[in-house]
């Protein structure tokens, strides 16, 4: 080619890369999903892992009701993080996902699509119907899990509905009651009136409630010198105040502590006995404008005085009960048995008869057991409508002291958010000290990795006060308890034998044959009860709290079967869960296999909107998953949940979604710029051997080094906020800001196959080839993308993280210390930089190749400068530097215009511009380089 007719443009090494600038996440990653489905990318992943060690990640079932929300979204995705981090460190991991599909949300909207046609069904028939709403929202929420980019064997989850799971539900159950762990009591418990059924611990939310604060007088019916002789012939009056009026039916005994000092005192003729400590709020709450002491003794001797009931022939009895505290109140504990735990404990010591006059609707009648019958004005009324007939009645009979109103903590169904009631009835327990399930348990939470740390002791408080828990509930939709009556004498029939017979049919049939065959079809025939010999029996009607259901996971899915290893490596979750999942899944663990059921546990915290709120379609602040993958994409969330640290609470917003699409922006054009300079890089025939790498390329495959020693002991670690943070750093700051920069003169200029631009090509694959393999944890669709362009077999996903030494292989130990050498040209860069701006500001350069740049230094400083030289117009991007000794200890900066003309191929001012007469327009630097084109 004639040297004058070249086309010089033609001559540079522009960059080539199909990998578009935009990435158009909404419209490409369905493509890639689509292709994943086809290429079967689970599958691909777990042959890639075949025979290596396992890692096991057991997903706790989110609730088949309804479309994911952002918190969904922020768990599963982690989760994702989990699993790919840990596969892409060499570990088999497969990921089995659930849904938790039994339980009384289903069970109320099936009841609201039935209507009045529910009344004609069978039970069988209802929890058809149920079955189908829950499979509705199984597939629904499925699609959109996958779509967030999460791998897992989705064709075939687990669900708490299906045969094989109900019946592993059942055989816990029946395994349960084989050890002697489950009895059957009359005990109060937490009561929906609202659902009409019991409810566990866990499905209990304490909210703000108003209720009737009272102050109500027990005359005492047995001799009050018994009490104290100074009392002898006086009107002596038990005091007590409560906040729910509406058990002052139920009342049977008054609770006094004995250790505690009381004061007898006259108020106007009438004597009241109140904590000494207490007495001065009680006479300001009843108004009492001056109180008399007339006595001081200890609780103790309160025990066994008898009080009437204010409205009712009825006594109470002056018992004593560790319980009473002098936080508030008069000292003097209401005690209803029938509606309160610590009620009901005291109450069985002293042998009171457990009197719970309300129904599962929480109504009141006529019930049986207890002196007194009810005024008929409470029969039929609600608990809530009964507080002010109650207070009425109490006021009618000069009962009623004094009357507040007070808002606090109450507890509500987590379900509905309506209150709850205690109500004592007849209900399945697992006994915490029974096997000593209790303890154990508190030894297990012990032996597992909490994170955060404050888990444990969370759990471990949990644990040691929770009451024994309630398994039964009183409706349908569940797996039913699984034990038969004699139709004659009541007596259960619990025989293992005739049990795992029933668990049998489940496993073939699921849980609906209990409803579609009678008794007798379940038991085998000839089985008589062994009390009284009747051949006669009857089913349990009630169904297993569905937090059995959830805790028995890890018996249906950890299983040989599965190729799962009992226990799990990990269970994550949100903070709730520690009264939730991870607590009947300890319990069900330790009681059935001696351990708890997962070696770590994590929680992640609640996502609420930017000002800190929760969502809720109230606040209209809602932002779902499906809105921001159809404008951002699924990418955008993972990199929203990897910026986070995800023990805390996140907050999600606009703002903050536009600052994540360009983090990712940034993200996405350092991927492109690699691509886009590799095009004629052929890694087997052009690599330049790492000894043979200039310095400045030897610098970042170091920095890159520490990167991936550094994220891949996060990602051991769980911090995938600092992952992210590191990647992001090293992208926009060591490669965009600096090394990229530095680098475009060598990749544009420089002929295509010289050393100096070899190199770089050496380093941009080293790099692009780690990077790609450390964000795709995180970058699920992009670092796939990128995987394709840079024309590599399979998948990324099936790739293993760098390691260290892949980006610094051949590199000597001893230009290894060479490195802090750059790191302190960094930083003269930076002084260079900002000199720069600042002529740039005042219009004294246009660009910083009209520059030149005049260092004076002292020190260490000068000597390193002058060995670098030559390379430190490349450095600083200008076109000239001098060096002179001297400006004190600061380095000094000066400015100043580039001498010689501006070379038309690579713009930098020279004063050898036409030093080859057959380029009169360029440098000689690029004159030699051109030629090398022409005559390669």
């Amino acid at each position: 080619m004639d040297a004058e007719a070249v086309d010089l443009k033609r001559t540079l090494n522009l960059m080539r890369t199909d990998f578009p600038m935009k990435a158009n996440l909404p419209q490409t990653e369905p493509k890639m999903l689509e292709r994943w489905q086809q290429e079967d990318i689970y599958a691909q992943v777990r042959r890639a892992r075949e025979g290596r060690p396992a890692y096991i990640l057991h997903d706790g079932p989110p609730y088949a009701n309804g479309h994911i929300h952002l918190g969904h979204a922020f768990n599963k995705i982690l989760k994702d993080f989990v699993l790919k981090s840990k596969c892409m460190a060499g570990f088999d991991v497969p990921y089995v996902p659930g849904w938790d599909c039994h339980g009384l949300p289903i069970e109320i909207k099936v009841d609201s699509e039935l209507g009045s046609r529910k009344a004609r069904m069978t039970i069988a028939q209802i929890r058809a119907e149920c079955r189908k709403y829950a499979e509705k929202y199984v597939d629904i929420q499925r699609r959109e899990f996958i779509r967030l980019g999460i791998f897992g064997r989705w064709d075939d989850p687990y669900t708490t509905m299906s045969a094989a799971y109900e019946a592993a539900i059942a055989r816990a159950f029946v395994e349960f009651l084989d050890r002697g762990y489950v009895y059957k009591g009359l005990k109060p418990v937490h009561w929906c009136i609202h659902d009409r059924t019991a409810l566990a611990e866990a499905e209990v939310e304490y909210e703000n409630h108003t209720s009737p604060s009272i102050w109500v007088r027990f005359a005492l019916a047995s001799d009050p010198s018994r009490i104290d002789p100074a009392l002898a012939g006086r009107k002596v009056n038990g005091l007590i105040w409560t906040t729910t009026p509406w058990t002052i039916p139920a009342n049977m005994a008054i609770a006094f502590h004995p250790n505690f000092e009381y004061v007898a005192v006259d108020v106007a003729g009438d004597v009241y006995l109140v904590a000494a400590d207490l007495l001065e709020v009680t006479a300001g709450a009843c108004k009492w404008p001056k109180a008399e002491s007339l006595a001081r003794l200890q609780g103790a001797r309160l025990e066994g005085a008898v009080f009437r009931h204010p409205f009712l022939e009825r006594d109470s009895l002056g018992i004593l009960a560790d319980h009473v505290t002098l936080e508030q109140g008069t000292g003097a504990v209401h005690t209803a048995p029938g509606h309160g735990h610590e009620d009901f404990e005291v109450g069985k010591q002293y042998g009171i008869f457990i009197y719970c006059p309300v129904n599962e609707s929480g109504r009141f009648y006529h019930a049986e057991g207890a002196a007194g019958r009810l005024p008929d004005e409470l029969i039929g009324k609600t608990v809530w409508e009964a507080n002010p007939i109650v207070l009425d009645l109490l006021r009618s009979r000069g009962a009623l002291l004094a009357s507040q109103k007070i808002e606090h903590s109450y507890p509500h169904c987590w379900r509905c958010h309506n209150p709850t009631i205690f109500r004592a009835t007849e209900q399945w327990f697992i006994g915490m000290e029974r096997n000593q399930l209790r303890q154990n348990a508190l030894e297990a939470i012990q032996k597992v990795r909490w994170m955060p740390e404050w888990g444990e002791e969370r759990m471990s408080n949990m644990i040691a006060t929770r009451p024994d828990w309630c398994i039964s509930r009183q409706r349908v939709w569940g797996v039913p308890i699984t034990v038969f009556y004699c139709g004659q004498c009541r007596e259960p029939l619990t025989e293992r034998k005739i049990l795992d017979g029933v668990v049998d049919l489940f496993q073939k049939h699921t849980a609906d044959v209990w409803y579609e065959r009678s008794a007798g079809e379940l038991i085998p025939a000839g089985t008589t009860c062994p009390r009284c010999g009747s051949a006669e029996f009857t089913k349990e009607s009630d169904i297993l709290d569905v937090w059995f259901d959830s805790g028995s996971s890890h018996l249906a899915v950890l299983t040989r079967e599965n190729g799962f290893d009992w226990p799990s490596h990990l269970y994550i979750e949100g903070g709730d869960q520690y009264r939730g999942w991870f607590h009947s899944s300890l319990l069900v663990g330790v009681g059935l296999r001696g351990a708890a059921p997962y070696r770590a546990c994590a929680t992640n915290g609640w996502a609420l909107d930017g000002d800190g709120r929760a969502m809720s379609k109230s606040l209209g602040n809602v932002i779902a998953p499906e809105e921001v993958i159809k404008k951002y994409g699924a990418e955008v969330l993972r990199l929203w949940t990897a910026s986070v640290e995800f023990h805390e609470d996140v907050r999600m917003s606009d703002l903050i979604l536009a600052r994540l699409t360009e983090a990712y922006r940034k993200l996405r054009n350092t991927f492109r710029y690699p691509l886009g300079n590799l095009s004629d890089f052929d890694p087997q025939r052009d690599v330049v051997p790492g000894d043979r790498l200039p310095e400045i390329d030897q610098w970042i495959l170091l920095r890159a080094e520490d990167l991936v020693a550094r994220c891949r002991a996060w990602y051991e670690e769980f911090a995938f906020h600092k992952v992210y943070r590191a990647l992001y750093d090293f992208a926009t700051v060591d490669l965009s800001a600096v090394y990229f920069d530095v680098l475009k003169d060598r990749l544009y200029t420089a002929a295509p196959r010289s050393h100096s631009r070899r190199s770089a090509q050496t380093v941009l694959h080293r790099l692009v080839y780690a990077l790609v393999r450390l964000c795709a944890p995180i970058l699920v669709f992009t670092t796939e993308e990128v995987w394709k362009h840079m024309g590599l077999e399979g998948s990324v996903h099936t790739a293993l993280f760098p390691e260290p030494a892949e980006l610094t292989a051949g590199i000597p130990g001893e230009h290894r210390k060479r490195a802090e050498n750059w790191d302190r040209l960094m930083e003269v860069r930076q002084d260079v930089l900002k000199s720069l701006e600042v002529a740039r500001r005042e219009k004294f350069i246009g660009a910083p190749l009209e520059a030149r740049i005049r260092l004076s230094a002292n020190g260490d400083l000068y000597p390193l400068l002058e060995k670098y030289a030559a390379e430190l117009p490349a450095l600083f991007i200008v076109s000239q530097v001098e060096l002179a000794a001297g400006g004190g200890d600061e380095i000094r900066v000066k400015v100043e215009r580039a001498a010689g003309a501006k070379c038309e191929r690579c713009w930098k001012y020279t004063t050898d511009v036409g030093s080859n007469a057959a380029y009169p327009t360029i440098c000689a630097a690029c004159a030699g380089a051109v030629d090398e084109i022409l005559h390669a």
